[in-house]
């Protein structure tokens, strides 16, 4: 069952990657789009404390971060559900997570081709460097948030069952990991109360996290904290998201779609 399992998702990986392949110019703008507040952000931070390579190892580790793990459920298993091309999938003899599994990772694909490019580039007009340890050690991380914020984002896109404004809905969720995650400041530069806090919380392991990580300012005992908090939030949504889609189908086949 595991190994039919992911043929299917690697299947569906291919399916959407080459889809994708026709709209370069529109993942060009995704890139732009997403890579736009951690551009920003690298400009206001390297202004309040000039000549600290510390922010600029960050930011720019964090356009990294926010390319690979962007996700567009709403405008695409979202969209399925008020179009009624969901029951499609249920007919299926897979789980129905399988597409929106393949197409995610696909877009993410598209946007680590056109993006990763940009980081370096970036990353060379800023004069920063990474040690390739803790770069190593940042890749597991930057692997559980892009699945933490894919289960976020497909949680908040369930809603879709309920309510027509589920893209205002994943847009609050998307405000709350860049005001709680790390996007509009690092966690260390927060007060020393907020700091544990804000770190304990889901939206800082999906973006922040592995950029601190990458830049080599978390490590030890703390890192290992960090790899324990992102499994059980991931555990959590994953839990959650499942309770959701029953919920969900059960409503969504009630109205006779």
């Amino acid at each position: 069952m595991t190994r039919r399992l992911r043929r299917l998702v690697l299947l569906r990986i291919r399916n959407q990657f080459l889809d994708w392949s026709g709209a370069w110019w529109f993942t060009v703008t995704l890139v732009a789009s997403e890579a736009v507040g951690p551009l920003l952000g690298l400009v206001v931070w390297s202004a309040v404390l000039p000549g600290d390579p510390a922010v600029a190892g960050y930011f720019v580790a964090l356009v990294a971060v926010q390319l690979l793990t962007a996700s567009y459920e709403n405008h695409t298993f979202s969209e399925a559900i008020y179009e009624g091309k969901i029951s499609h999938d249920l007919l299926r003899p897979q789980p129905v997570i399988v597409a929106p599994i393949g197409e995610n990772v696909a877009i993410r694909i598209w946007l680590g081709i056109f993006g990763l490019p940009l980081t370096l580039v970036t990353a060379l007009a800023v004069g920063v460097s990474y040690d390739w340890t803790a770069l190593a050690a940042a890749v597991p991380l930057l692997v559980g948030a892009a699945v933490l914020r894919f289960l976020w984002t497909w949680l908040l896109a369930l809603a879709a069952f309920w309510t027509g404004r589920v893209h205002a809905l994943v847009t609050l969720g998307g405000m709350m990991i860049f005001l709680l995650g790390g996007g509009a400041a690092p966690v260390w530069q927060l007060p020393d109360a907020w700091q544990p806090v804000v770190g304990a919380l889901p939206f800082y392991a999906m973006l922040g996290l592995p950029a601190d990580v990458a830049t080599g300012s978390v490590h030890g005992s703390a890192l290992a904290v960090a790899y324990l908090v992102q499994l059980a939030w991931s555990a959590v949504f994953a839990g959650v998201a499942v309770v959701a889609w029953r919920a969900g189908v059960r409503r969504f086949t009630a109205v006779g779609a």
